[in-house]
């Protein structure tokens, strides 16, 4: 492309490419992009956007594709890549002047010049960093700024590069650049100071701009530049400059009101310090020992005394804590539990820490966060009676403990709490005392600080565990002030029950629940009170389901009242959980009390089309109320099912937030299903992408596959085994031990619950488990699954296995009975590899089950037999003291309803499923004992008395006599 003859043609298609006009600005981004690959095209791109006669909004789109290009195209490899004489010339024109007066493309130029010296310096563009050196020292403001701001850029993303070469490169460049960096910094802030004592403010925010951005590249080069920060005067000369700086611009805030420019530009360059600081902290956590001292002695001296009175601002405050909060809990910092293993310098930071946190400060430093910044503000107290459900949110979620006052504040006052609980749980107790009995409902200030207080005790519950009488002080304190019923007195109400929560795990006596039952069910009518505070104190360990039932009811249609009643999602979520916490702990006793619930979620589930953690939280609900209906779940399918289909659907964009949880409702739906529906049936459509992801909730697609089986076989192995044979042949040629044990599992499972079907359709993989166990399988877990399915086609579908033998036996270009044969004598030599009782068992019947027989190969291999014989007697057979007789411990004669107590969940309908399937199961309805005497009778008939002895003597004399003492004991 001929830059001459290009240049008014993509000028006009750049042009068009503005308009709002949909039917002129397609086409132009049409041309665009067919232009993107033409030789030219950049160099186009570079004479538009630095041409400053042009439109504002052309030049911007000019960068806009200059930019997405060197993404696309710069780099040697990539498709349709420029010429290195093309990007030769690009980047001297990048550097030619630094004058763009427009700063939004100032920016977006030093942003595109970054990232291409983020692939070409310093080898292909050895010149950057010199020139970039030299135009920031020019006279003209304009120039000096534009090259200030790029050589920002330039070095932050060089600084983000990560492989060994990159950083070593970066720390060659700190180390050459560094002294000027500083020298710049230096000189921008002094002139900066200069402009502000004079009264020169239009100058001095010029000033502060460039002292901002060249603080940004110091920011970088000594976080990221350096190994061994703390062996450069220079690094550490600027870090210890860094608190004077600091107090300067703090004091430089008391001439600017909140909400001028100087003022939030002041503001930022200040929060600007302090993350040097705090990456510094992050990055090297031992060169920051010298400073240690200094950082404690700035923060706390503006956070917690009275040296910030009208300078702090609220980020300021929230960097300070960040600043106090890393120091004390940095693991660096603490020696070792056995002091002579400490490193010198943990225990030189151990010092400097010891001696700042004196009783004196700590104390000063408990009240002060107790006091003042625990406090509700009256910004927070009036978005609670005008809008009480946004103010839970933004209390419970709300920002990052980093960035949010309140959030962060918390998280200090617990670091400092558990690192020095000695010297402050009698400071916060004295708080306690002083507050004792009910506060004075016109005493505004009392209100407050109770309420601040207490918010104390319940983060330090843990702390506390031992210094509190926590049941007293709920009867003699607590109780009478949630029964305080004066509209001003909710304050403390909320923060009473707030406080119960946080100390019911840890300290509340069982008896004392029925009494908070009557409270909160009080406190439940109160929807201000509610709506800020949701929790129950039901889902820990001392819940007593007896306790709660008498109030369930109530409890429960209060919930739901509340459900329909607020409008924000997070507000739902939470008392969603509680009703699935309830759900889940009174378990069936809920049923009589869901019908509204049961109503209802269809409706949220459609509102909530747009807010998938919603939906999320929907489904934890439904898995507990399926789980608490049991069979009686099946009047949901109608809403069930589609949600589930929804769920776990990968070609629906909501499966990513869904499925986990729609796997998990899929599952109990399954389990708790009384009989099969078509519906139920259909959903399994979703099954094959689902094996195919091979995610982490693999398993629990294997449980699905099961529950189905156990379901209903026949439907489900007719409809869906020939493509899960497919999917499972698939998965075995790429899984790991674990995945090939759960496929041969479901395999196992069919074949029990159907032995003629199950071996039927399964039939594809039933030869690689025969060729397993005759080749000798290394893995135990995997041989075992290999004998428990082989075991259950030899003893249950015998004629199945005869005729699979024959097609092995033409594989191997063997004779039938000389591979079963190898099949026995691997089977005998690998039978310590199967653990599980009922898996021996069923290999002892399977064996036996080739008996009576004249095949000289069964013959042979005898022995095998009867020693898997008596190891599985003696894995079975108890012995019964009454009678001194042996019976098999796994027969099971008929089917009871298990007597439950309060504690146990009933069984779901797989569980009784699964219970009248082993009344069929030869393993838990066959006696081993006799099953074993019948076939050796009826080989002795076979053979003759003779024949049968000389058999029998090929047994080890102590396995036969163990054999006859068991047989003898019928």
């Amino acid at each position: 492309m001929d830059i001459q003859s290009a240049s008014s043609v993509v000028l006009q298609a750049l042009t068009q490419a503005t308009s709002q006009d949909t039917a002129v600005l397609k086409p132009a981004e049409e041309q665009l992009r067919q232009w993107e690959t033409e030789p030219g095209f950049y160099s186009v791109l570079l004479s538009i956007f630095n041409n400053h006669l042009l439109d504002v909004n052309v030049r911007w789109l000019a960068v806009l594709y200059f930019k997405n290009g060197i993404d696309r195209y710069w780099r040697k490899v990539a498709p349709h890549a420029l010429s290195e004489e093309e990007k030769s010339s690009l980047r001297a024109g990048l550097i030619t002047n630094f004058n763009e007066p427009v700063n939004q493309i100032a920016t977006q130029i030093a942003v595109l010049i970054a990232k291409v010296a983020r692939l070409d310096c310093p080898r292909q563009w050895p010149e950057l960093i010199p020139i970039l050196l030299e135009s920031v020292k020019v006279q003209d403001s304009l120039q000096q700024h534009r090259a200030l701001l790029t050589f920002y850029h330039v070095t932050k993303t060089l600084a983000s590069k990560r492989l060994a070469t990159d950083r070593r490169l970066f720390q060659d460049l700190a180390s050459s650049i560094y002294s000027f960096a500083c020298s710049l910094w230096n000189h921008h802030t002094d002139t900066f100071l200069q402009q502000i004592y004079t009264g020169d403010q239009q100058a001095s925010l010029s000033s502060l701009e460039r002292t901002l951005l060249s603080l940004k590249v110091l920011r970088k080069l000594t976080v990221h530049g350096f190994i061994e920060p703390h062996n450069n005067m220079e690094v550490m000369g600027f870090l210890s400059a860094v608190f004077e700086r600091l107090k300067q611009f703090l004091e430089c805030c008391r001439q600017f009101g909140p909400g001028s420019l100087c003022r939030e530009k002041l503001e930022k360059t200040i929060i600007l310090f302090t993350k040097v600081l705090l990456d510094f902290l992050e990055y090297h956590p031992w060169p920051f020992i010298p400073l240690i001292q200094c950082s404690l002695e700035f923060a706390v001296s503006y956070v917690f005394t009275e040296a910030g009175e009208g300078v702090v601002f609220e980020r300021f405050i929230v960097q300070c804590m960040n600043l106090i909060k890393m120091i004390v809990k940095n693991d660096a910092y603490k020696p070792a539990k056995n002091i002579e293993d400490s490193k010198p310098e943990s225990l030189e930071a151990h010092k400097i820490k010891t001696a700042f946190f004196t009783h004196q400060t700590l104390t000063e430093i408990g009240r002060r966060l107790v006091s003042k910044y625990f406090l509700l503000t009256e910004e927070e107290l009036t978005m609670w009676e005008e809008d009480p459900e946004s103010f839970a949110v933004e209390e419970t979620g709300g920002d990052s403990w980093k960035y949010s006052l309140r959030p962060c504040t918390e998280v200090l006052f617990l670091d400092i709490f558990h690192n020095y609980s000695q010297t402050l749980t009698p400071v916060l107790l004295e708080m306690v005392q002083n507050l004792q009995g009910p506060s004075n409902v016109e005493d505004p200030v009392q209100m407050l600080m109770k309420d601040a207080v207490y918010n104390a005790v319940g983060l330090a519950a843990y702390e506390l565990f031992d210094n509190v009488d926590f049941d007293q002080w709920f009867k003699n304190q607590l109780l009478g002030e949630l029964q305080v019923s004066h509209n001003r007195y909710k304050l403390i109400r909320r923060r009473v029950i707030w406080l119960i929560g946080q100390w019911i795990s840890v300290k509340f006596k069982p008896e004392l629940r029925p009494l908070l039952y009557e409270v909160i069910l009080s406190l439940m009518q109160d929807p201000d009170l509610v709506v800020s505070e949701t929790s129950l104190p039901v889902d820990d360990f001392e819940f007593r389901t007896e306790q709660f039932l008498p109030y369930l009811e109530s409890i429960f249609g209060l919930l739901f009242q509340l459900l329909q009643q607020v409008n924000e999602c997070d507000t739902k979520m939470q008392v969603l959980h509680v009703i699935s916490c309830v759900i889940e702990r009174v378990s069936i006793q809920i049923r009589p009390y869901v019908g509204c619930l049961v109503q209802y979620l269809p409706v949220l589930w459609k509102q909530s089309e747009e807010h998938n953690m919603l939906r999320c939280a929907i489904l934890t609900t439904l898995i507990h109320l399926v789980q608490g209906l049991g069979a009686e779940s099946k009047n949901l399918y109608p809403f069930l099912l589609p949600v589930i289909q929804l769920s776990t659907d990968v070609s629906q964009p909501p499966h990513v937030y869904l499925l986990e949880d729609g796997l998990e409702l899929w599952l109990v739906t399954l389990e708790n299903s009384p009989a099969i529906t078509p519906e139920l049936l259909r959903i399994f459509q979703n099954m094959s992408a689902l094996l195919e992801l091979s995610s982490e909730n693999v398993r629990t697609c294997f449980q699905i596959i099961n529950a189905y089986i156990y379901l209903s076989a026949t439907d489900f192995l007719q409809n869906y085994a020939e493509a899960l044979c497919r999917s499972f042949y698939e998965l075995l040629r790429d899984i790991t031990t674990e995945g090939q044990v759960q496929v041969l599992k479901v395999v196992e499972i069919a074949i029990k619950v159907s032995p003629v079907l199950g071996s039927h359709m399964f039939q594809p993989l039933l030869p690689a488990v025969l060729r397993g166990i005759v080749e000798g399988e290394r893995y135990p877990v995997v041989m075992s699954t290999y004998l428990g399915v082989t075991g259950r086609i030899l003893l249950q579908n015998s004629g199945f296995f005869t005729s699979l033998l024959t097609q092995m036996a033409v594989e191997y270009n063997q004779e039938a009975d000389q591979l079963l044969g190898s099949m026995i004598e691997m089977w005998v030599d690998r039978m310590d590899n199967i653990t599980q009782p009922e898996r021996r068992k069923l290999s002892a019947l399977a064996l036996t089950s080739l008996l009576p027989s004249d095949n000289s190969v069964i013959q042979d291999k005898f022995c095998g037999i009867i020693n898997i014989c008596v190891e599985a007697l003696h894995d079975v057979m108890t012995e019964d003291p009454e009678t001194a007789t042996f019976k098999d411990c796994m027969l099971m004669s008929h089917f009871e309803e298990p007597k439950l107590t309060d504690d146990e969940e009933p069984p779901t309908e797989q569980d009784k499923r699964r219970k009248l399937l082993a009344l069929e199961d030869p393993v838990h309805s066959v006696s081993l004992q006799q099953f074993v005497y019948e076939k050796l009778k009826a080989q002795q008939m076979l053979m003759g008395d003779q024949g049968f002895q000389a058999l029998m003597e090929t047994v080890d004399t102590e396995v036969v006599r163990q054999l006859q003492e068991f047989i003898h004991s019928m």
